[in-house]
């Protein structure tokens, strides 16, 4: 059901880098979503109504609010699909990210209000009328929903959408709720407490639970979350295989909304190589990883000594050293400057953005292991932090 409608609703489906087809994803998923949740509001506020369930009232109320969240999620694909402009070089796919943001604030808002219906509820219960043509609306409800987070699940995966996971997952609460207000109308039956209102309010508890969830999920990517390890290590392996780059450092990853991905690497070439040649092999790595992984890669070249022995044996040196101090840090652009006098040990310092040292403190540290071992040197260190 779900593979015909992708091939019936979405033409060049497998075509999931190109921002068009990820709109028509977008456009599916709300336009299933908004006619499910109309059927499950009508439904749903048709028993509660007729039982007299402000558990199920609430419950038909959070579909309403899908109804809205399904249509912030078109209107936020459409103006992510915009192309760039000179106010927004990097495009506008972060409206995704907020319009995820207006979805959990709907959320949120119809969890408070059913809170205080059901409080409301507990303190001045009201008897519900039980009938198994209520208990059967519920559970053909529960199915609906169930398959409605398979749904947006399947289409999340294929264009790595987090509005459409976020919806996913907003589904499968939905089917959890209602789950549990199946419960209160059976309880009903055989109770004359105030089961109803106690269900309402752990409901109306799951609504704001799913809101909170999908607003940091949301929110995350705004603020800068770290990138995919498997990206990171994808595009250093990719860096890797061509010729004369022999290591790479100071890798970061910016993401601008799905399919907007720009890295930033130094790439590490033998400083006696050819400069034209390793220019080239820069140019055409960037462009071939950049179209391999549809993202945008800039290359900073930075020429490392490989064949000076002294240099070599410093570098061991300070490596066995920072080895010692913490197994977390790591250098590159290692230099050495001999003088009369003294040799200057020239490098930059990675620090962990967990780590527990400060970057003065680190520094001194290092320098003065690095000088116990050899007090001819002097070190100029540069504390990097690690963005991956």
């Amino acid at each position: 059901m779900i593979d015909f409608l992708i091939r019936r609703c979405i033409k060049d489906a497998d075509n999931t880098s190109d921002v068009r087809v990820r709109t028509r994803y977008g456009a599916l998923s709300s336009g299933v979503g908004i006619l499910c949740n109309l059927l499950l509001f009508a439904v749903k506020f048709l028993l509660g109504t007729l039982s007299g369930s402000i558990a199920i009232t609430a419950d038909a109320f959070n579909n309403l609010s899908d109804v809205g969240s399904s249509a912030v999620t078109l209107a936020g694909f459409k103006m992510a699909s915009k192309p760039a402009d000179k106010d927004h070089p990097y495009g506008h796919g972060r409206i995704e990210y907020l319009c995820g943001l207006l979805i959990a604030f709907f959320i949120l808002m119809v969890g408070i209000e059913f809170v205080k219906n059901s409080v409301e509820k507990i303190l001045h219960p009201e008897p519900i009328l039980f009938s198994y043509a209520v208990l059967a609306g519920l559970v053909v409800s529960v199915l609906v929903k169930l398959w409605m987070n398979r749904f947006n699940t399947v289409l999340s995966k294929r264009i790595d959408s987090p509005s459409l996971a976020a919806t996913a997952a907003d589904s499968l609460s939905d089917a959890m709720a209602t789950g549990v207000t199946m419960i209160s109308v059976i309880a009903s039956a055989f109770t004359d407490l105030p089961v109803d209102g106690v269900i309402g309010l752990i409901v109306a508890v799951m609504i704001l639970k799913a809101g909170y969830g999908v607003a940091q999920d949301t929110l995350n990517p705004l603020l800068g979350s770290p990138p995919d390890p498997a990206l990171v290590k994808d595009i250093k392996e990719r860096m890797l295989t061509y010729p004369d780059i022999i290591g790479v450092h100071d890798l970061m990853v910016h993401d601008y909304g799905p399919g907007r991905i720009f890295v930033s690497a130094h790439a590490e070439v033998p400083a006696n190589g050819d400069i034209l040649s390793c220019h080239d092999t820069i140019d055409t790595a960037e462009r071939e990883i950049s179209k391999a992984l549809n993202l945008q890669l800039v290359i900073h070249m930075d020429p490392i000594e490989t064949e000076c022995e002294v240099t070599n044996t410093l570098k061991r040196v300070v490596e066995e050293v920072i080895a010692g101090v913490d197994k977390s840090l790591s250098i590159h652009d290692f230099r050495v400057v001999i003088g009369p006098t003294h040799t200057n040990l020239i490098f930059d310092l990675v620090l962990p953005i967990e780590s527990k040292w400060s970057p003065k403190e680190i520094s001194d540290l290092i320098d003065r292991k690095i000088r116990e071992v050899d007090n001819h040197v002097f070190t100029v260190i540069t504390v990097d932090r690690d963005y991956v």
